[in-house]
């Protein structure tokens, strides 16, 4: 495969291997599609979170978001956190 890079690209690459940050311009094409791809993965999994959030939603589970849950949820978070640290203190004693 040959990929044709603009000339901004080119020099970018030259100089991360004239700068030693990489060995050849190839590897940069490389570590671009490295990056790509990690960027579609996450994309997927975020997406199927999202749809495992709606059937959730449609199977009558989760929480009504008000003022009130908030401040409930925000409860539960510090109070959970509260307890996590306790534990750990407790342990390093």
């Amino acid at each position: 495969m040959e990929v044709e890079l603009t000339a901004d690209q080119r020099a970018f690459a030259r100089h991360a291997v004239e700068s030693g940050r990489l060995h050849r311009e190839e590897d940069a094409v490389q570590e671009a599609l490295a990056l790509w791809e990690e960027r579609e993965r996450r994309h997927v999994e975020f997406r199927a979170t999202i749809d495992a959030a709606r059937a959730s939603l449609a199977r009558g589970e989760g929480r009504e978001i008000t003022a009130e849950s908030m401040r409930q949820l925000s409860a539960e978070v510090k109070e959970h956190g509260r307890a996590r640290l306790i534990a750990e203190l407790a342990h390093t004693e």
